[in-house]
């Protein structure tokens, strides 16, 4: 505990005054968070990026990277004057309800569209397998070195899911920005980033249970029907029951735009169930939040209206303090040697070699040109929150080194910094050819 929080505490004559002490300090590590958070956000729109792109890097920049670097004993006080706890609980409180939002935001219709179908699953084909492989192999050979008390395969594995991810709520944000949301590149790109996150979830999903039954084969067999046979019967069983609850206020929904209490409590009170029996199952809870928001996703009145309310809190306050406890795991001053930041870089090009290539591979196969091959490329390498949320269970498996986990953020950013950029100098490329061929010889 910091000295002058130890200070506070020890002269406090109670219990009471205590609570009151950690709870100054809560408050005053939520404040500097939330204002940042916001400040990232607004600065992030105005230099063309999106919100989450700046809640990101400032969440970075709160952490040891650079706060704790420049003013150790002002960042000792705020971020190390209270155990980890509080803090902790709410990231996953919060991770849980952006889960369950995501699912809710879930459009299959994506996956249906008939147009364009064949180069959406080659794109998301290739967007998986190829990162996949690259990230297998980059994982499994570097785990010694990088990842030395964890597992090789078990290192590899995360590492590949790591790289093959896309993060469909923030493309979605860049189509929106880019007015790309109906053209034929931005349904492709959304349609193959749907399927990739499908099969991004599961195959996290499933080697999370693979790693926390330590590779004993029978034990994650079985682990696997057991969440397999709760998954089924949330689809058969409670997501009748959930949906005809939630009609039971269709109309004053669509009265108002606003949720009855009754229907947000009961809510709720599904969502954490639902993450304590995936829990309960040996897989994070983030699942069971992410399960129930796929179960509702078709209550559209349900769904404006918890994105107007619910949603925007969960945005304003819950997101950023998952990023700044992701960049307070963060220590970019812990890549202290040349052969890191070597890794870092090795780490960042796989990647983006992965995502882009088997984009515009699959694109050029499906016909396209060269520039809409490479739009569908840049989009696709996006990954953002996806990416914090993957290498963050990594983490706490223990599967994956600090340096490691750095790496990942690392690339996460810059997989998310340069897609609007890139896209609109190919944009802007492609009006000017246009304009010129217009003109008379």
């Amino acid at each position: 505990m910091h000295p002058l929080a130890q200070a506070a505490v020890h002269t406090a004559p109670s219990a009471v005054h205590q609570a009151e002490a950690i709870l100054f300090l809560i408050l005053l590590q939520l404040t500097i968070i939330i204002l940042a958070g916001r400040v990232g956000g607004v600065v992030a729109r105005r230099i063309g990026q999106s919100a989450a792109t700046g809640e990101i890097i400032v969440g970075l920049l709160l952490g040891p990277s650079l706060f704790g670097a420049l003013a150790p004993h002002a960042f000792g006080y705020v971020f190390k004057s209270v155990p980890p706890a509080p803090m902790q609980v709410l990231s996953q409180i919060g991770l849980i309800l952006l889960m369950f939002q995501i699912g809710l935001e879930f459009d299959f219709m994506h996956l249906r569209a008939p147009r364009h179908r064949t180069t959406t699953i080659a794109v998301a084909i290739a967007c998986i397998a190829l990162p996949f492989a690259l990230g297998l192999g980059l994982g499994y050979y570097s785990a010694p070195i990088l990842s030395p008390n964890a597992p090789p395969l078990a290192a590899a594995l995360f590492v590949a899911v790591a790289l093959s991810i896309t993060a469909l709520p923030i493309l979605g944000r860049i189509l929106m920005e880019l007015e790309m949301t109906r053209t034929p590149l931005g349904v492709i790109a959304i349609s193959a980033a749907a399927i990739n996150d499908v099969i991004g979830w599961l195959l996290l999903a499933l080697i999370t249970e693979l790693v926390s039954t330590a590779f004993a084969w029978k034990s994650f067999i079985l682990q696997v029907v057991l969440v397999v046979v709760f998954a089924t019967l949330s689809f058969i069983v409670v997501r009748p029951l959930v949906k005809r609850f939630v009609s039971h206020f269709e109309a004053s929904l669509k009265r108002t735009g606003q949720l009855d209490p009754t229907l947000l409590g009961g809510v709720l009170a599904a969502v954490f169930l639902s993450a304590m029996a995936t829990y309960q199952l040996g897989i994070f809870a983030i699942f069971g939040g992410f399960l129930m928001g796929v179960l509702l996703h078709d209550e559209h009145s349900f769904v404006a209206a918890w994105r107007d309310t619910v949603g925007r809190f969960v945005l304003v306050f819950f997101l950023p303090i998952f990023f700044t406890y992701t960049g307070l795991r963060t220590n970019i001053g812990g890549l202290d040697s040349v052969a890191l930041w070597a890794w870092c870089g090795l780490t960042v090009l796989l990647a983006t070699v992965g995502k882009y290539g088997g984009a515009w591979l699959a694109a050029r196969a499906c016909g396209h040109d060269a520039r809409e091959s490479h739009i569908l490329g840049v989009l696709m390498n996006t990954r953002a929150l996806m990416e914090l949320i993957v290498i963050n269970v990594g983490y706490d498996l223990g599967v994956i080194s600090q340096n490691v986990f750095t790496m990942l953020v690392i690339m996460a950013i810059v997989s998310t910094v340069i897609p609007t950029p890139l896209i609109r100098r190919a944009n802007a490329s492609a009006a000017r050819a246009a304009a010129a061929a217009l003109r008379p010889r």
